[in-house]
């Protein structure tokens, strides 16, 4: 499977290449354990049928955590696309500041060298505003799409879009941030879809919004019948705009296991601490005397002994 980048990297060939992360724990990002085991969940019953076809696409990386998670999953002869302005200038002054305030260490080196610690070959890689998806992904082609791009509203209503446009049939569609309080452009944009654009929610967590174009209900049902019984999820079911959704929270469960290195990094080498010296002939001498006998004593001693060297 081919890995094409189709931009150049941005980033100053000056600037240092960052240190290859240990662990999967060292990748930053904000991908919660009970949010990984939703991913899971979701995307080894696609692999696990004969049925579910298509590629993984995922709109704004950031430095690759949930990109090295979602690879884990592709299947022989699929493409995993991911699409990030990185470094490269932001198409308006909104989407600028935007940039500028909240992601001011995100370069494409960095999220290539985290990538490249846990898989042998790069994603495809376009370099551009999410806006491009429409025309650069092939349409009802992607079985997964994860959604963590821009948190202004009229680039988030365009991911929607662009995400009708590319989900394959009962494809899963995946909005981060859907109710952060600092991001109300997302929320907006995503609930008017449900209300009037045709979304279908499917389940919700604390941080993401799992939906559908499709018929929600079979992914419903596998996942009640999954949910039931667990004790380290709790979850309910509400009904909003006539339908009903899935809520989902932890109860302390456990991150699935994770993607390992290809190569094991050596951990830092601590010198062995330095030798202490020996002591000088005659101190453990001198100390117990000066523990045991009389004060007078160890004087008279210590005044022969001088007296001897000299």
């Amino acid at each position: 499977m081919s890995h094409v980048s189709q931009a150049p990297v941005t980033t100053p060939d000056t600037e240092p290449a960052p240190p290859a992360p240990r662990s999967f724990g060292e990748v930053k990002g904000w991908f919660s354990a009970y949010d990984q085991v939703l991913f899971d969940w979701f995307l080894a019953r696609q692999n696990d049928s004969a049925d579910t076809k298509g590629d993984l696409l995922e709109l704004g990386a950031f430095m690759g955590k949930s990109a090295i998670f979602l690879a884990g999953y592709l299947r022989e002869g699929e493409g995993f696309t991911v699409v990030d302005l990185f470094d490269s200038p932001a198409p308006d002054d909104s989407n600028l500041e935007e940039v500028r305030d909240s992601y001011p260490t995100l370069t494409r080196r960095g999220f290539e060298a985290n990538y490249l610690a846990f898989h042998e070959e790069l994603p495809t890689v376009i370099q551009a505003p999410t806006s491009v998806v429409a025309d650069r992904v092939r349409p009802d082609s992607c079985r997964f799409v994860h959604i963590d791009a821009s948190h202004l509203h009229e680039h988030v209503v365009m991911d929607i879009a662009s995400s009708k446009t590319v989900a394959a049939p009962g494809a899963v569609v995946v909005f981060d941030d859907y109710r952060s309080a600092h991001c109300p452009g997302v929320a907006a944009a995503v609930w008017e879809a449900v209300a009037v654009g045709g979304l279908k929610v499917i389940a919700v967590s604390a941080a993401k919004l799992y939906a559908t174009w499709d018929d929600p209900e079979p992914h419903q049902a596998a996942l009640l019948a999954w949910l039931d019984g667990r004790t380290d999820l709790w979850h309910g079911v509400d009904t909003v705009c006539g339908r009903p959704l899935v809520r989902i929270g932890d109860h302390g469960v456990a991150a699935p296991p994770a993607p390992q290195p290809l190569r094991a990094t050596p951990e830092p080498v601590t010198p062995p601490p330095a030798p202490k010296p020996a002591p000088r002939p005659g101190a453990g001498w001198r100390r117990l005397a000066k523990d045991l006998l009389p004060p007078v004593v160890t004087r008279a001693i210590v005044s022969a002994r001088r007296r001897r060297r000299a």
